[in-house]
């Protein structure tokens, strides 16, 4: 499967249970923590869970804008080296994400016995149990988790960017 084919496969199948509720942070490096769930390739009738966390912040150079890094999104499909060629590959699909670096990190994976549908149950009262506004549970194709986990950090960034212009606006106008 090529990066086309898993990101239009990502696109269509990818569906946020639970959005992190808990907003990214305008100057700090945000932590967004997920649980990823996918009906299981290789069990029939299991549920892969992976579970991570990408850390959003700046990067240490200045980087044009639209050009973001992405670090630990690596999958059968996905070597280090297509990553490099990643952002030129959203943004010719109009795609843009800030010019900051986006880096995965997976705790686990592992497979719960049981349909993908009570899984999602399943974790979503465990999160709503331990009132948890910083996790996402995020629904997509097993083979193309990079791109749903991707599709989960877009939709933060655009709920987050009305607030973030508020305290850049604000952080403005205590400077001047």
């Amino acid at each position: 499967m090529d990066f086309r084919d898993a990101w239009d496969r990502a696109m269509k199948q990818t569906e946020i249970v639970r959005p992190r509720i808990q907003p990214l942070q305008t100057f700090d490096k945000t932590l967004l923590p997920y649980i990823f769930l996918a009906e299981s390739a290789v069990n029939a009738g299991d549920t892969v869970v992976r579970k991570g966390e990408v850390t959003v912040e700046k990067p240490s150079l200045l980087l044009p804008p639209n050009l973001p890094l992405f670090e630990g999104f690596e999958s059968d499909h996905a070597s280090k080296s297509d990553l490099d060629t990643l952002a030129d590959f959203l943004l010719v699909r109009g795609v843009r994400f800030p010019s900051m670096n986006y880096h995965n990190k997976t705790e686990s994976v592992d497979v719960r016995e049981g349909k993908l549908g009570e899984a999602v149950g399943h974790y979503e009262r465990e999160l709503q149990r331990a009132e948890n506004v910083s996790t996402g549970l995020v629904i997509g194709p097993e083979d193309c988790w990079p791109f749903s986990v991707m599709v989960y950090i877009g939709s933060a960034v655009l709920r987050s960017a009305e607030n973030d212009i508020r305290r850049l606006w604000e952080r403005y106008r205590e400077e001047h």
